[in-house]
Formats: C-alpha cells, structure tokens, sequence
C-alpha cells in the first residue's frame, strides 16, 4: 500500500517536472497529453537512431522515452549550422539564376564576418585576397646593389663562411637554372623574418615592453620574401621532388635559425644579412640569363604587376629587378640589426625601418 502510493506520488512529481522544464530543455512542441497516447508522438524530432514505430506504452516508460529525447536537443549553434545550409543553398541558387562571380564565391558566416570589397584606384574589383592595394608599392631599383659587409670578428666570419659553405650544393644542383634557384632561395628567405618576429613578439610579452616597430618590421620582411614565392611559382611550377626538397630543407633550417636567435641574434641577422646579399648575386645572374636568351622572358604573371605596381605589359625581367631591389633593402635591414646588437643594444632602442623597400 504505502509503496503504490509512493510511486504515484514519484509519477505525479516526475510530470511536474517535465512540465515546467519541458519548454527549456525539449525542443518538441508540446509535451505528450496522456501516456496512452502512440511513443512516434514522444519521440518526435529525436535522434535517427530510436526507432519511430507506434508502439503503446505505460507511464513508466513514456518517462524513459522522454529521457532519450534529450539527445536530439537542439543548441543555438546547431540551428546556426542549418541556417548556414539554407544560406548556402541561397547562394546555388543564385549562381543558377546567373549570379556574378562575387556573389557565387560568397561563404555565408553566423558570426557576421563579411568580406570586403575592395577596388582599385581605377575602380576596378581586386581579385587578390593574399595583399591588399594599401600594401602594394614601387621597389626602389636605384639602391646600392654593391655594398657588402666585411666580416671582421669571429662570429662575422663564421656567418659569412657558414652562407658560403651552403651555397656550394646550391650550385651544384641548379646550376644555370636560376628561375628554379630563387625559387628555392625564397622558401628559405621568408622564414628568418618569421622566426625573428616571432621571437621579439615573445619578449615583448614576458618584459612588457614595446620593440622599437621591429615585430612589424620582421614580419614585413618575411611577407614580402612569402610574396616573391608566390610569383616565381607562377613562373616555375615546382614538381614533387622540389616540393619533397622544400619540406626538408625548409624543416632542418626553421629549427637551426630559432635555436641561432635564441643564441645570438647578432649572429642570426648577420647570417641573414650573408644571404641576403647572395640573393642579390643569385638575381644578377638571373638578369643575365635572361639577357643571353638562356632563359625565356616571359610577361609578368599578374600577381607581380599589382604587388609591384608594375605596367600591364611588363616582363619577367622586370619582376627580377624589383625582386632584387627587396632582396638588397633586406641586406640592409638584417645588417643594421647585427649592428645594433653588436652595440650592446636592443633593437628596441633603434627605431625599426618600418615600410623601408
């Protein structure tokens, strides 16, 4: 007697309960009138995996069915995904109807992150995403492409026998082939700027300090070497062993110029300054490849001529002239840093050649 009437009372509170909680934590409807009423009117809306068959059951178990509905509840981020679907159909739909290419390569985001459209000074649409307009300039090709700095000290000397040393494989491998040379040298150019960057960007958080603009001023290093791979490869297109080549070569040397820099930075931007200065001889023989016939003057792929600011109908051997221009105002750069440490500064005590090409 007493435990009928105590299971009632258990029955009765239990559907209290759902009752009130029913609304915020169901995402059915209404909640079941009776426990007579067919279980597919339970579990409408559950998960696929609870077979929906009409199927009478008792009260006890019509409150273990409303258990298992908790596993279809519906999450706002869930009904964000859907309504990215529904977005998406939109935008098919759209290009079906003859939509422009914009609108067909519009990605529908919950968050509200809507690109930009941005246009040329002529008003024409900019089809690059890597860059943007404000970021493009004129190399300054008038730069001093002759300077070289004279190792005196013991570090001096090991950096600039340590570029020496690994240009010899270089040459043996590429030869002549100097369009597929750079294109090498920049996968190697563009991390030192990365790795410096990311190295000062640390410091900067552990002593709470600022760095004089050099974070900006590495990584802007390491964009444009980035930006002058992304055009060599319109040029030259890297076959799978090159790519294999990359892989290696870019791994080993990433890990020995971060452990260098943690080290000795004055001896890490001294090595860089010795490549860079190579770059500079790598691209003059280039230019004189080019000159011979050796290599094919090609026109300039289209991602140099907005990056550069180059005319519509320029030439490959105009894209290696600024890129040469770069390479020299990098030399500068990494020098000037191995001065200042040399100094016994900080390169956040010198003001960092933001912007300098």
């Amino acid at each position: 007697m007493m435990t009928t009437i105590m299971r009632c009372n258990g029955t009765r509170l239990a559907r209290s309960m759902i009752g009130i909680v029913g609304p915020r934590f169901f995402s059915m409807a209404t909640i079941p009138k009776a426990a007579t009423e067919p279980a597919i009117d339970i579990l409408m809306g559950a998960t696929d995996f609870i077979q929906k068959t009409p199927t009478r059951v008792g009260p006890r178990n019509d409150l273990l069915l409303l258990r298992f509905r908790v596993m279809g509840i519906h999450s706002e981020s869930t009904m964000s995904l859907r309504g990215e679907k529904e977005q998406e159909k939109q935008v098919q739909a759209g290009s079906a109807a003859g939509v422009g290419p914009a609108e067909e390569k519009a990605v529908p985001s919950y968050w509200g992150v809507a690109p930009t459209k941005v246009t040329k000074e002529d008003g024409s649409p900019w089809k690059w995403h890597c860059f943007m307009p404000w970021e493009t300039y004129k190399a300054d090709v008038s730069i001093d492409l002759k300077k070289h700095h004279v190792p005196k000290t013991f570090l001096d000397k090991f950096a600039y026998w340590t570029v020496r040393a690994l240009r010899l494989p270089v040459d043996m491998f590429f030869r002549k082939r100097y369009d597929y040379r750079v294109m090498m040298l920049e996968t190697v150019a563009a991390v030192p700027g990365m790795v410096g960057g990311m190295l000062l960007h640390c410091k900067s958080l552990r002593r709470f300090e600022q760095s004089g603009g050099w974070i900006k001023a590495l990584l802007e290093e390491a964009e444009n070497e980035r930006m002058h791979l992304m055009t060599f490869m319109e040029v030259t297109k890297p076959n799978w062993f090159q790519r294999a080549l990359v892989f290696a070569v870019q791994g080993v040397f990433f890990n020995t110029y971060f452990l260098a820099y943690v080290a000795s930075p004055k001896l890490a931007h001294r090595i860089v300054g010795y490549l860079e200065e190579e770059a500079v001889y790598s691209y003059t023989e280039f230019l004189k490849e080019l000159d011979k016939g050796t290599i094919k003057n090609t026109p300039a792929p289209a991602i140099a001529i907005d990056y550069w600011r180059l005319p519509p109908n320029a030439m490959l051997r105009d894209v290696v002239m600024v890129v040469r221009a770069d390479e020299a105002h990098h030399r500068d750069v990494n020098h000037f840093a191995s001065d200042i440490h040399y100094q016994g500064r900080e390169l956040r005590e010198a003001p960092a050649p933001i912007g300098y090409h």
